[in-house]
């Protein structure tokens, strides 16, 4: 199979073993498509299955105890990328293929190229679209709290390194804001640090 025959395969294993948030990588494509709809199959790729390492516990899988940690970026986005290139192997997909998408994987919190920012844009503008009410569900479940989850929403749209890509992101950090807000006053203004 070539890149783009995976990506129907590679959407039925993101549905089948992440069920609990396969929305977001799915959506993570979606914005992809949207804002850079010539992406090479890598990327793609990438874009679809960056966070598939949390729907495989195990006793080497890092545990988040703040939501912008760099450390456990790091680890999170190391084991996605074992993880996902070991699947991508396992489907006998070109090694050249492969390579590409774990790097683009390994990548996916901090970019650093022109193809791990289009990852990392669409991971970030997808966590404040339809990750959204899982962030409000750390504070109504009291795992983080309303400026803990302000930063985190704050840090994804802060760290997307495409301009156009900010732009698109802007509303849907002011809508967050706003739902955050409401349920926890602490956190301020919807609109600060916008202006």
């Amino acid at each position: 199979m070539v890149g783009t025959d995976f990506l129907e395969v590679a959407r039925q294993w993101v549905i089948e073993q992440y069920p609990y948030n396969s929305d977001h990588l799915l959506n993570t494509l979606e914005w992809l498509d949207r804002f850079a709809p010539d992406a090479r199959p890598a990327v793609r790729l990438a874009a679809l299955t960056h966070d598939m390492e949390r729907a495989f516990p195990g006793p080497d899988q890092p545990v988040m105890t703040t939501l912008t940690d760099p450390v456990y970026n790091r680890l999170h986005s190391e084991r996605s990328a074992r993880i996902v290139g070991g699947w991508f192997r396992a489907q006998a997909a070109d090694a050249a293929l492969v390579s590409e998408i774990e790097a683009l994987v390994l990548a996916h919190e901090v970019g650093g190229w022109p193809e791990a920012n289009l990852v990392q844009a669409a991971d970030s503008i997808s966590f404040l679209d339809a990750n959204l009410e899982l962030a409000l569900n750390f504070v109504r479940k009291g795992r983080f709290t309303g400026p803990q989850v302000r930063a985190k929403l704050d840090y994804s749209y802060d760290r997307i390194q495409v301009p156009a890509v900010q732009l698109l992101a802007r509303p849907y950090l002011e809508h967050a804001r706003a739902r955050l807000a409401e349920l926890a006053p602490e956190t301020g203004h919807p609109g600060d640090g916008l202006e």
